[in-house]
């Protein structure tokens, strides 16, 4: 091994203890902040993005905070700011946050919060989003809003009471939503040949249908690029002995991966992927991802393993 293979081994090895460390420290936070993630951008799948690209970035800044910052704060930042200029980048209006005089009016008695949630995205700027959301779902205060999002307590006010006003008297508060059924659809070759290569644990023939150059991530765990990385990776055992099988999840259609247990059948893990030419091109695991699958499994009336290796979800 040379030097810099060395460094990089060091390196490696250092990094990952201190993201142990940094989850440690965010570790009562996590589960309130893959909601606003989830709300601010009113997709589960967006939310998922926008939260592990909030700890990578997150852990990756800390070295910039001279003094210490509150951790709750900071990683509400963090999201806020990305989601932000994620909406810049599309050109959306993410809006001003203006002082206005008026009226002060509570709405709080006669504001279904949670309905309020579905529609807030469609109705609202980025940054107006934002205000709402951590003000009256997770309660931070006026001031530690005017930091994050950048504008003035009286801002934050003043944006409050407008929007309970407009949300108060909308009649759609009181609609019936009816959830998309997919019925009928025709299933890819490929995905159905992946899916009956884990079912029988036959590795070759699984190698047969991903490309030499696939790009294999499991959401904030690990990465492989190469067949070679995977038989020595994450694959080096073998396939697991679990159960795979396609379903619907918030309008995509995705793989689980089910274990039986006294408590009945669980989410070990939920993936998919990307086909061309035939191969499988990108893969996506969200194994690590316990909010993620928590939040999935109750959508689909099932439960999570929580206890599996290398994690205990159950014991934290």
């Amino acid at each position: 091994m040379n030097s810099i293979e060395e460094k990089t081994v060091l390196f490696t090895e250092k990094s990952r203890e201190l993201r142990e460390e940094f989850s440690k420290l965010i570790l009562d936070f996590r589960e309130d902040l893959w909601k606003y993630c989830r709300y601010l951008t009113g997709s589960p799948w967006d939310g998922e993005d926008l939260f592990q690209e909030t700890l990578i970035k997150a852990f990756g800044g800390f070295y910039q905070v001279w003094h210490p910052e509150n951790p709750k704060s900071y990683l509400y930042r963090v999201a806020t700011n990305t989601w932000i200029d994620h909406c810049r980048r599309e050109k959306r209006i993410v809006g001003s946050l203006e002082e206005v005089d008026e009226q002060s009016e509570d709405f709080s008695d006669n504001l279904n919060i949670e309905e309020a949630l579905e529609y807030l995205v469609a109705l609202f700027t980025p940054r107006q989003v934002s205000v709402f959301l951590l003000v009256k779902v997770f309660k931070f205060k006026a001031e530690e809003v005017a930091s994050i999002i950048k504008t003035t307590k009286g801002g934050v006010y003043s944006t409050i009471r407008r929007m309970e006003k407009r949300l108060s008297k909308r009649d759609f508060l009181t609609e019936n939503n009816t959830k998309i059924k997919h019925e009928n659809l025709t299933q890819n070759e490929v995905i159905q040949t992946y899916i009956k290569a884990l079912n029988n644990g036959d590795l070759n023939a699984l190698f047969e249908i991903i490309s030499e150059h696939i790009h294999n991530e499991a959401s904030l765990g690990f990465q492989e690029f190469t067949h070679e990385s995977i038989r020595k990776g994450s694959m080096q055992n073998g396939i697991p002995n679990y159960r795979a099988e396609e379903h619907w999840l918030w309008g995509k259609l995705v793989i689980l991966k089910i274990v039986e247990s006294y408590e009945g059948p669980l989410i070990h893990d939920i993936q998919y992927q990307e086909v061309e030419n035939g191969k499988i091109v990108f893969h996506r695991s969200y194994y690590f991802r316990k909010e993620f699958i928590e939040a999935a499994a109750e959508e689909l009336g099932m439960k999570a393993q929580l206890d599996k290796f290398p994690i205990g979800w159950d014991k934290k």
